[in-house]
This record gives structure tokens, sequence and C-alpha cells, in this order.
């Protein structure tokens, strides 16, 4: 069962500073939905904006950006959560994007795995089910096991529209969360995956991609190629609530983006 993260953290109206509102608020709840690739950027958003605001609750249910973008859409929250940008038919069902930030999919591997670099068209042949066993790769005689995450993950459309291999690939296990992918990908030896850089940890390896680590600078600078949106959703016709519209103009304000960098991910502003 997917769980519901709720952060609720009650300040004085004196630590009202981030962006310069001094009125009183009421109390309420401001609900997001949707990618767990921005779990840990939204998280240390959620928790600052609840700091700084009288009252405020936050909460993130953690379903996937297909998921966040039919909630927002059927008015289910307040602010969808996507790691894709929008598609033509979203936005002409009256959705809009805004984006937050960018991250890189890191490509990972088990921490035993010897394979340090990669390159895009080699990535695409390894999912594809053209290149099948480690040894072609100078690793160990053993079955290369291939992980992704579910249809409808923005990190899977990321991934996949980068390197090519929609509807092609070959995962022998689709998983719906990127700790899921991490985990499994460390406890196996023989496991390759991808995740959002912002949430990769020591318990895998990320391989550099054309000689170019995954990192802040190279993400912000696009020499890292796999990389995508971190996307707030919106509905044209719904005014957002005002807690809603005070937190989307905290965390899209220049003090939100050291948060975001904390959080691992490369702010727009």
């Amino acid at each position: 069962m997917k769980k519901i993260f709720t952060f609720i953290i009650t300040a004085s109206l004196a630590a009202l500073t981030l962006t310069g509102c001094s009125q009183k608020q009421k109390s309420s709840t401001v609900s997001t939905d949707g990618s767990t690739s921005m779990e840990e950027v939204i998280g240390v958003l959620g928790e600052a904006f609840q700091e700084n605001y009288s009252g405020m609750s936050f909460t993130y249910n953690p379903t996937g950006s297909g998921s966040g973008i039919q909630a927002v859409k059927e008015g289910r929250c307040d602010i969808g959560l996507s790691s894709r940008s929008l598609k033509d038919e979203e936005k002409a069902d009256g959705l809009t994007e805004t984006v937050l930030a960018n991250d890189g999919i890191a490509v990972i591997v088990n921490p035993k795995n010897t394979l340090n670099d990669i390159d895009v068209d080699t990535i695409a042949k390894i999912y594809t089910g053209e290149i099948t066993n480690w040894s072609a790769l100078g690793g160990n005689d053993a079955q290369i096991v291939v992980i992704g995450r579910e249809a409808g993950s923005g990190t899977r459309d990321g991934f996949e529209s980068i390197t090519s291999t929609e509807n092609t690939c070959k995962y022998r296990q689709e998983l719906t969360s990127t700790g899921d992918v991490i985990t499994t990908v460390s406890q196996n030896p023989d496991a390759i995956g991808y995740a959002s850089l912002a949430a990769v940890s020591d318990q895998v390896k990320a391989l550099s991609v054309g000689g170019v680590a995954p990192s802040e600078d190279t993400v912000k600078d696009g020499s890292y190629v796999i990389q995508r949106p971190f996307v707030l959703v919106t509905k044209n016709d719904k005014k957002l609530s005002d807690a809603a519209q005070q937190f989307f103009d905290f965390v899209t304000s220049d003090e939100a983006a050291p948060l975001i960098s904390q959080a691992g991910a490369v702010p727009v502003k």
C-alpha cells in the first residue's frame, strides 16, 4: 500500500520570513500527489514551508507521475508532481506544467560491478536485449538483470525517450518506486537499473555516461545527457486555494533554490 507522508509543524508567526508575508494565516492543508522520484525534493520543501507558515500542513502521496497527473486532473489533490513534461494531450485536457527543477537519471549497478562508464548506445542495447551478458562489457560471465520502472513512471518515460527505447525494453522487473529500484539493484550483483540522481545513495554505483559522471554541475551544464524535469502540475480552470498558492509561490521562489540543491536536484531559478 502506498504511504501518504504527512508533515505537520506549527511555527510562530514571527518565523514567517521566507517570503516576507506577515498576514495572519488560517490553518490549512496543501495536498500533493505523484512522482516518487521527487520525494527528497518535495519533502524538504514541504518541511521548510511548514516551518515558516504558521498553521499550515503538507501532504505528499507518492503514487508515480502518471497517477499524480490524473489526481490533479480529477481534483483529488492541489498540485500534481511529475518527473516528466506533460504530454500534448494532457495540456489539451486543461493542465499546466511549471518546471521546478531538473534531475539526472542515474544508470545504476551493484557496487560489486566493475563497470564504471557506459554510453547511451550500449545502455539501449542492454535494455532492448541486444546485449545480455556482462562479459560483453568486460565483466563477469553473468546474465544482465534489467530493472526498470512501471508504465506511467516519469523516470521510465524520460529514460526511454533519451535512450530511444520506448516500447522496446525487455525488463526482468518493473518496479513501482525509485526506492524499490535502488534496493533491488543493491541486492543483485548482476542487476542494472535507473533512478533519480536525487535519490541515489552509496547502496549502488552510478555509472558515468559517455565519460560524464552524473552530478548537479553536469546536469546544470547539460553535459550529462540523461536528465529530465521535475514538474508541478495544476489545472487551468481551477484557482489554487490560498494555502496551495502560498506553497506554489514558495517552492518556485529564489529562497527555495538552495533547498532544492540540498535535495540533490538542480533548481531552475
